[in-house]
């Protein structure tokens, strides 16, 4: 998700250094004053520092969408497959706040070594880096890797590849035996990429699990999923899809190739399909195995009045700030929200408050005023386009839709995912004060982007929302709002559907720009150019909470992954307590 030495300029680190800054503070008041945050710590390890052995648990409500490093595009899930099964030519540090947005080599000797004014990009592999079966790593294979995410029967993943690589158009990846002149192996330690253009942050893009490798002979389609070769010091023994995941160490793997992961644990288990409320429960309970669990998703909102009038369960909550914005997609596609003025209609009448109380309270959660998270802006905006009050203002939204020739309204579906439905009840609630009357279908977490991903099919709203795979506009409003990236199946961000020529114009001139600094500023800029047109209306910057159990050591919540527990170093305060 969201993520200088080199070749980022002075003016970006800068601005970089200010909104990571930013991320680890108080939340900010509507005049843009700090605030110290209510009930939660940020930027603390909890537990200290782990010691070696045992079995770390893992408790879940559901299943990984993949584990194909090809594939692998949800935020928490690229934190698990990059710290624990697979290493990239680059990776993050394993620390809380604005350290932990730092890169480093990782499989690559150093950050890549650019030529031709950023257009091409070289990276050396380590030497004795090898697979879960002692054989060797090679460049080969990461280029193989990143071949393979262009095959369409493994859609999902990050297509920086498909955007940055030159010569990429109309390529489908390499199971038919074709693969892309733009990436070189001239050995086996040595990649070259050559892009279609500069890309001043091209060593933040290759900490995707795009560019982890893969040997050819391990390929097996849609079923490499199931069972990813190990480049990193964990390996997967067994996996019962929506059940179990369990792994084991990875005798291969050498600590002194890899300056980020501890890989603490003998061993991690992964129990799925629990349901959220109850492994709350579970974990501030810590009784048995479960003092040695972690949880996977988000704790339950209604769980948060048993954590922070309890200061032994309180300094077990991590909840870090998610990098990450919550939106109301509207549909643009068709009606009603082809209409610009039912669009901003919307702006009004959502009641933000409400969502922040149906998301864990303040204490969670900041009120969004934009689409760019403070992570890459380091304040809130402070035009506030659409009014200041945290309520709405059902008057202004009346008005508009009156404008827009529904003075009474209309009816209208949202999907959610299950986890959700209070925060669509919530909505539900405010548009009717002026008369939108809104139809809830909720899905299963697992699926949910799937089924708000199908064009066709698409609702009339849905809660998404977006966070930067490295800090940099660049990651985020293109994949949201630029209309040239709706697929009919598998469409990943513009779930608004959102298609706009000017917008895409200015992208396409941003992204030309060689000056990553005015850059940066030039996205935070196009952020209420499109607020105006409001193809979705911005809702929450939240935190991620996460519990850990009571003999849990070096848990923290990352800054990149949406603030979920950096497995490169969770481990346990005794090993010999641990079961599972």
């Amino acid at each position: 998700m969201s993520r200088q030495t080199r070749v980022l300029s002075a003016s970006l680190g800068a601005s970089l250094a200010l909104a990571l800054l930013g991320a680890c503070t108080g939340h900010t008041d509507d005049d843009g004053s700090e605030k110290q945050r209510p009930g939660v710590s940020t930027g603390t390890v909890i537990g200290g520092t782990p010691k070696k052995g045992g079995t770390l648990t893992v408790l879940s409500d559901q299943d990984f969408a993949h584990l194909d490093p090809a594939r692998n595009w949800v935020m928490p899930t690229m934190d698990f497959g990059s710290r624990l099964l697979y290493r990239t030519l680059t990776t993050f540090k394993s620390a809380p706040g604005k350290a932990g947005s730092e890169i480093v080599p990782d499989l690559a000797t150093d950050l890549g070594r650019p030529s031709d004014g950023g257009r091409t990009w070289t990276f050396t592999l380590k030497p004795g880096l090898k697979y879960e079966d002692g054989t060797p790593i090679r460049a080969q294979d990461v280029k193989y890797n990143v071949e393979r995410s262009f095959a369409p029967d493994l859609a999902g993943g990050p297509d920086y590849a498909q955007r940055y690589l030159a010569g990429a158009k109309g390529y489908t990846g390499p199971l038919q035996g074709k693969h892309l002149d733009s990436i070189r192996t001239p050995d086996d330690r040595t990649i070259v990429f050559r892009l279609r253009r500069p890309v001043a942050e091209f060593s933040y893009t290759v900490t995707l699990p795009t560019f982890s490798p893969v040997p050819a002979s391990r390929e097996k389609g849609v079923q490499y999923d199931l069972r990813p070769f190990s480049s990193g010091p964990y390996r997967i023994d067994t996996y019962e899809r929506g059940k179990k995941l369990v792994l084991v160490r990875n005798p291969h793997w050498d600590p002194a190739t890899d300056q980020v992961r501890k890989a603490y644990p003998d061993r991690i288990v992964v129990q799925q399909g629990l349901k959220r409320g109850q492994i709350d429960d579970r974990i501030i309970a810590s009784s048995g195995a479960d003092a040695s669990a972690v949880e996977w998703s988000d704790m339950d909102p209604a769980s948060i009045a048993k954590v922070l009038p309890r200061p032994e369960v309180k300094k077990r909550l991590a909840a870090e700030r998610t990098g990450c914005t919550d939106m109301l997609a509207l549909n643009t596609s068709r009606a009603p929200f082809d209409n610009l003025k039912l669009r901003q209609a919307m702006q009004y009448a959502v009641d933000k408050s409400a969502q922040v109380t149906a998301n864990g309270g303040p204490a969670l959660n900041d009120i969004a005023t934009g689409y760019l998270p403070p992570s890459l802006t380091g304040v809130r905006r402070a035009d506030f386009l659409y009014g200041r009050s945290a309520t709405g203002d059902v008057e202004k939204a009346r008005k508009l839709l009156a404008e827009g020739g529904r003075p009474s309204g209309f009816a209208a579906t949202i999907t959610v995912s299950t986890g959700d439905k209070t925060r669509a009840e919530a909505l539900q609630q405010s548009l009717s004060r002026v008369g939108v009357r809104l139809r809830i279908q909720t899905v299963d977490p697992s699926v949910y982007y799937d089924t708000i991903g199908d064009t066709e099919h698409a609702p009339d709203m849905a809660i998404s929302g977006w966070c930067p795979d490295y800090p940099s506009g660049s990651t985020f409003l293109p994949f949201v709002f630029d209309g040239r990236t709706i697929r009919e199946k598998g469409n990943q961000g513009n779930v608004s559907q959102f298609r706009d020529k000017a917008v895409e114009k200015r992208m396409d001139e941003i992204a030309a720009m060689s000056d990553a600094g005015r850059a940066n500023q030039a996205w935070i800029d196009l952020d209420p150019t499109i607020q105006r047109k409001s193809p979705a209306v911005p809702l929450l910057w939240p935190r991620k909470p996460l519990l850990a159990g009571d003999n849990i050591a070096g848990a923290f919540g990352h800054p990149v992954w949406t603030g979920q527990f950096d497995f490169a170093v969770l481990g346990l305060k005794d090993p010999a307590k641990s079961r599972g």
